[in-house]
């Protein structure tokens, strides 16, 4: 087991990452939450057939009740956040209870708004099984969909803890491995050369994301979050350079149909939009064709989704969050380890949209 310390300005917690951790999580539980009231476990279908069993066994002297939500995307909807909330006042949940989010991404974001805003916040626990989630389980921001915008209706709430089970990991699909990773790549590129580095000469393929290089890559990109998270917590200076990617990954996703196409495999094809504007703007220096023939090897795509119009995804990255008055700002590249926030004008965006 490794464990990476986080430090906000609301909070320290610790991140536990290893196969069989959540074995600790019941001794966690008496020792840091002695009052806890009730405990709510919020998964989704997949998992909850899969490992629910598993988790409820090693929470044995903890009466524990479960909400199961819909697999994918379509969680993050009001009316699943509803219904979620709607199930915890009917288990009569209080100010001294305890949720725990046991899933991907979209589980973390959704369980954590519930946590966030059932009676003004209560805590929570991230127990992740997903690639992907090492990186939004660990900071705090926790949020729903809204059809005009992903993640739009949300808050920071950061959890108590979160313990990284490797073991969930052994039972997820390829595509799901791919679209974890692109959130590692991402990390690297933004902060660390000699990992970027690293990741291509080790990862060279989804079978290479298993055993102690998966763990090696998840401990380092967690270390990179919590850093990041450690200097801005709300997001206010440095940690939008965490949304590498995400201001055209964020426009895919909701012009191809929330669930479509995975959110990692949006970004990457964001990171790759990004570095050519980064080559154009900042006057990166960078192996392009190096690292889309690497991705390449790894499965993913590298240009648009067809049918995507230039116009549509411009009116969608208008709405991005760190866009002000319907200017667009990325996120780019100074040189690798380096970013920084730019505002983009339309008529740049449009035509380098159209020759991607």
């Amino acid at each position: 087991m490794e464990t990476v310390q986080i430090q906000t300005k609301s909070k320290q917690y610790s991140v536990y990452i290893g196969s069989g951790v959540t074995s600790g999580l019941q001794t966690f539980i008496k020792e840091n939450i002695p009052e806890v009231s009730s405990i709510l476990i919020i998964t989704d279908q997949t998992v909850g057939n899969l490992y629910l069993s598993t988790l409820k066994s090693e929470l044995s002297d903890l009466e524990t009740a479960c909400f199961l939500v819909p697999s994918g995307e379509t969680a993050k909807t009001f009316e699943v956040y509803y219904d979620c909330l709607t199930y915890a006042l009917e288990q009569k949940l209080d100010r001294k209870s305890l949720i725990i989010s046991f899933g991907g991404g979209v589980v973390g974001d959704l369980s954590g708004f519930v946590a966030a805003s059932y009676m003004r916040g209560i805590p929570f626990i991230q127990v992740p099984t997903t690639i992907l989630a090492h990186d939004s389980a660990v900071g705090g921001k926790v949020a729903i969909n809204h059809p005009l915008g992903k993640n739009m209706i949300g808050a920071f709430h950061q959890p108590e803890a979160v313990f990284y089970d490797l073991n969930f990991l052994s039972s997820l699909p390829i595509k799901e491995k791919r679209s974890g990773f692109a959130e590692i790549i991402k990390h690297a590129l933004i902060q660390d050369p000699i990992f970027y580095d690293w990741i291509r000469t080790n990862i060279v393929g989804t079978n290479d994301l298993a055993g102690d290089t998966l763990q090696r890559a998840l401990v380092r990109g967690i270390e990179i979050k919590g850093s990041i998270v450690t200097e801005d917590e709300k997001e206010t200076g440095v940690r939008a350079f965490l949304n590498f990617g995400h201001t055209l990954g964020h426009a895919i996703e909701a012009e191809c149909g929330y669930g479509v196409i995975s959110h990692g495999e949006a970004v990457i094809i964001g990171m790759v939009f990004a570095l050519k504007l980064s080559k154009q703007i900042t006057g990166l220096i960078f192996n392009e064709e190096e690292f889309t023939s690497w991705l390449e090897k790894l499965g993913y795509l590298i240009t648009l989704p067809t049918g995507l119009s230039p116009e549509h995804l411009l009116s969608r990255m208008k709405q991005d969050k760190k866009s002000v008055g319907q200017k667009v700002r990325f996120v780019l590249l100074n040189r690798v380890g380096e970013a920084k926030l730019y505002e983009v004008t339309d008529n740049m965006l449009l035509k380098s949209l159209t020759d991607f």
